[in-house]
């Protein structure tokens, strides 16, 4: 009982570990700003702000380079005095929606929202067609054979037949 229950242990602080794994933060104690509530600004914004390399990790996230010069971008506007706002459109201007993690809904963004419904839509109605036609089909095999049928398999199994008087 005693070695399971150290395997069980030992299974517990891995998962732990690997939780933890994801969890850790890519801004550098260099990068952080000195007023706390700048800081406090700049990691809300970095959290919505994806990172151009990574793709779907925020700027907060990522160890990238390019993630590491958006950071900066980000507290050195803050610092300017841009509003979150100002920011935001900054980075949009410059890397378009794409470097939003949430981006707008408008038409250039519509792919992007109804995409992913279009295609489970899609796909739903392929699985419906397949599913009818398999219906019908297997109903078509389970009718029963006609007279005309039965009597042309009956003399196919006939075994005094020598070949010439079955034929279909």
């Amino acid at each position: 009982m005693t070695l399971r229950r150290n395997f069980v242990c030992v299974c517990a602080v891995a998962l732990v570990l690997l939780g933890l794994q994801g969890a850790a933060f890519a801004v550098q104690p260099d990068e952080m700003l000195a007023n706390p509530q700048l800081e406090s600004r700049a990691r809300v914004l970095s959290e919505g702000l994806r990172c151009p390399v990574c793709q779907n990790q925020s700027i907060d996230d990522s160890d990238a380079d390019l993630a590491h010069d958006l950071r900066v971008i980000v507290r050195q506007r803050l610092q300017s005095g841009d509003t979150d706002a100002q920011v935001k459109q900054y980075l949009v201007d410059r890397y378009g929606d794409y470097v939003l993690l949430e981006p707008p809904f408008k038409t250039s963004t519509l792919v992007l929202w109804l995409g992913a419904p279009l295609i489970l839509l899609a796909a739903l109605g392929v699985a419906l067609v397949f599913y009818r036609r398999r219906q019908e089909t297997s109903e078509d095999t389970q009718r029963p054979l006609s007279a005309e049928e039965q009597k042309k398999i009956a003399a196919l199994m006939d075994p005094q037949d020598d070949g010439r008087k079955g034929t279909l």
